[in-house]
């Protein structure tokens, strides 16, 4: 338990004092045929009507896959919209910071910038490991919120429990984990901490493991009390119908789902197994995610090659500590067959 958290000193005085949006759909209850409250067209074309604002169907279906209830879940444009109203609920612009671990997932820093608010890195260790001592050295009064993403994009590998334990017990702020490829993991989520640890966010997302990256659907898992914040100012209809049927339709064949995870994670094995014996390439690094990590003799010069073959990687060389590093997507089998026909070109040619 971490006894430096109380919510209510890290929440903005101006959403403290906010009264809330409220919908036509928030004032209604109880049964209803005719609806002439919130000025839609009557005409039905199967999206005339507004949305649910707080989805509660699809959060009850999420209960059922995480176990965890609908008042302790928001739901959002991508996680990145869950990250954006994290910021806006708790870091005072010009004033306050948030640390990360680096190198880590870029929308952190693009969130911090855009809200004005100042963003503390602390390097990841050897082993992409957080440091729990640099970050809490970074961390001061105005320290509100921590990132830590797990597993970690680009590094792709879990987090280990016990430093993430160590850092909810000892950040004053809001810890936030993101889990978004906790899929393809070795280890597991820490969902089980949420009821044991009031300052930690979960963030997982339906556009990885479940393949609904275009429907834009992202998961926060927190209290009740941070789910109220949070729900008092998002946008009330946030999370649109298409999405909500789209992703109900998806999340009910588990079997493919799974199928699909496990390919996956058989594919990506094979081909860390084929990279490793290249002589172009340096390092593997162990995977907890749906990608690799690679280190390469010349990056720029692989990811050029590849181009010119219509397969696109990510050349991550320019992040401090990923010199020469590439980052490789699993694909379909054939894909990946197209992936390592080229490779072996490239590396008999150098």
């Amino acid at each position: 338990m971490n006894t430096t958290f109380t919510l209510e000193n890290i929440i903005r005085e101006n959403v403290k004092q906010l009264v809330p949006y409220s919908s036509a759909r928030d004032e209604f209850s109880g049964n209803g045929s005719v609806f002439l409250d919130a000025n839609e067209n009557p005409y039905e074309n199967g999206v005339n009507r507004y949305p649910d604002p707080l989805q509660n169907q699809l959060k009850k279906r999420l209960t059922q896959l995480k176990g965890v209830p609908p008042t302790r879940m928001i739901l959002g444009n991508g996680s990145d919209e869950v990250i954006d109203l994290l910021f806006r609920a708790f870091c005072e612009p010009n004033k306050d910071n948030v640390v990360t671990c680096t190198p880590t997932y870029g929308m952190y820093e693009v969130a911090a910038n855009v809200n004005a608010v100042e963003i503390k890195e602390a390097a990841l260790d050897k082993d992409f490991q957080p440091n729990v001592d640099l970050v809490m050295d970074l961390t001061d009064e105005n320290s509100k919120m921590l990132f830590l993403c797990s597993p970690n994009n680009p590094t792709a590998n879990l987090y280990d429990e016990d430093r993430i334990v160590q850092l909810l017990k000892a950040f004053s702020g809001i810890v936030i984990v993101d889990e978004a490829y906790i899929d393809f993991a070795s280890g597991k989520s820490v969902l089980d901490k949420l009821e044991e640890y009031p300052n930690l966010v979960i963030l997982q997302t339906l556009s990885k493991a479940w393949g609904m990256a275009g429907i834009r659907l992202g998961i926060g898992f927190a209290s009740v009390e941070i789910v109220e914040v949070l729900n008092r100012i998002k946008p009330p209809y946030n999370v649109n119908s298409l999405t909500q049927t789209k992703a109900l339709e998806l999340l009910d064949d588990e079997a493919k789902y799974l199928n699909q995870v496990n390919g996956i994670l058989k594919d990506r094995e094979e081909l860390s197994e084929f990279l490793s014996n290249l002589s172009c390439v340096k390092k593997v690094y162990e995977s907890d995610a749906n990608f690799i990590l690679v280190k390469v003799d010349n990056a720029k010069q692989l990811y050029n090659f590849l181009l010119d073959k219509g397969i696109i990687i990510r050349d991550r060389s320019k992040i401090a500590g990923l010199e020469n590093c590439v980052r490789i997507s699993i694909g379909t089998q054939e894909e990946n067959k197209l992936l390592c026909e080229s490779l072996s070109e490239y590396n008999s040619k150098n």
